[in-house]
């Protein structure tokens, strides 16, 4: 038999052993817990849960991101209604306090949208799986976030990265718009258990799109860049080409990219083309062959229109919807090479 004081040294060592690396982790939990992101800070739009933590977060002044507009999921496994945005993108991720329940967190969040005047635009409750994976490949809501100092700790001890908060376990996904002023602001909501049931927590990602003008005149077109590119290649893009969102309709900042497409064309006049729109392979093929063609004609009437007049038999629009790609269309910026216009030579 251990003599009593013996008994206690080494019952005492076993239990320090044990309860160190859980003690040590609630310490390392508490060093970060509740430190936001470094110049982070909640949208004006919408405040946190009460007691939250922002641990991820993006601010951009002009991106392109998509929406879906419906819940329908294609035999692709990819939203079957999306609109682009083009502006402002702000995106931020919250651990809310440990706790409570997705339902709840979620629940209070739409609330707080509703009340505010936002419209639904449709909300999946239960079963949201599928919306989820479809958003992560179409959105890559992690990519260019910025993330919390520390770790997602569990009542065990395991840890987690930040960037691992998304999951589809018990997901809940809203999406909605709210006009302000004369725009329409877009907002996602998505809401689930973080990273693993084991966590004891929730997390929310909010993904505001605010519209926004592209800054124009930040590229130099000229006649001797459209000349080489069609020496070498018999075509060139014409990135100086801007559109309205799923519209054929010429923004204004495009003068300066026909200007130099029109004295190609005058200091040439015996040549001919084609001037080809192309889209991505975001949405149904029918649609993105008319835009396409929609886009290719618009380009060839402003040419024919004054000042320009050139002459209608030298160019011929044509669509070609999504058919020739250069770029994957699995990433946003795969798919915004992809939105383009091209001046071929016949």
């Amino acid at each position: 038999m251990l003599k009593p004081r013996l008994a206690l040294l080494l019952y005492s060592s076993l239990f320090f052993v044990i309860a160190t690396p859980h003690a040590q982790a609630q310490t390392d939990e508490a060093k970060y817990w509740g430190k936001d992101v470094t110049s982070s800070m909640d949208h004006p739009f919408i405040k946190r849960f009460t007691g939250s933590w922002l641990t991820g977060y993006s601010n951009v002044e002009w991106d392109i991101s998509k929406f879906p507009t419906s819940n329908l999921i294609g035999k692709d496994k990819k939203f079957q209604d999306v609109v682009t945005l083009e502006g402002k993108q702000t995106r931020i991720l919250y651990l809310a306090p440990r706790g409570k329940m997705p339902v709840e967190v979620f629940r209070n969040y739409q609330q707080a949208l509703l009340s505010a005047g936002v419209k639904m635009r449709w909300v999946c409750e239960t079963q949201c799986s599928a919306l989820y994976w479809a958003w992560r490949d179409m959105n890559e809501p992690n990519k260019g976030m910025q993330w919390a100092e520390g770790s997602i700790y569990t009542p065990t001890s395991s840890r987690y990265s930040h960037s691992s908060a998304l999951s589809p376990d018990k997901g809940m996904m809203l999406v909605g718009s709210i006009k302000r002023g004369d725009q329409e602001t877009q907002v996602l909501l998505y809401t689930s258990v973080a990273a693993f049931e084991s966590t004891g927590l929730s997390q929310t990602y909010i993904h505001i799109a605010e519209p926004k003008p592209m800054p124009t005149n930040q590229v130099e077109v000229d006649v001797k860049a459209l000349q080489i590119s069609l020496r070498e290649e018999g075509k060139v893009t014409l990135k100086g080409l801007f559109f309205d969102t799923g519209k054929a309709n010429i923004k204004e900042e495009s003068k300066a990219q026909l200007d130099e497409i029109a004295k190609l064309l005058q200091a040439q006049p015996s040549r001919q083309f084609f001037i080809v729109g192309h889209t991505d392979n975001v949405g149904n093929f029918d649609a993105n062959q008319t835009l396409s063609q929609q886009r290719a004609q618009a380009v060839v009437n402003a040419l024919l229109a004054a000042p320009y007049r050139i002459n209608a038999s030298r160019l011929v629009a044509k669509g070609n919807a999504n058919l020739a790609p250069v770029a994957s269309n699995t990433e946003e910026a795969g798919r915004a090479r992809n939105r383009r216009v091209e001046l071929v030579e016949q």
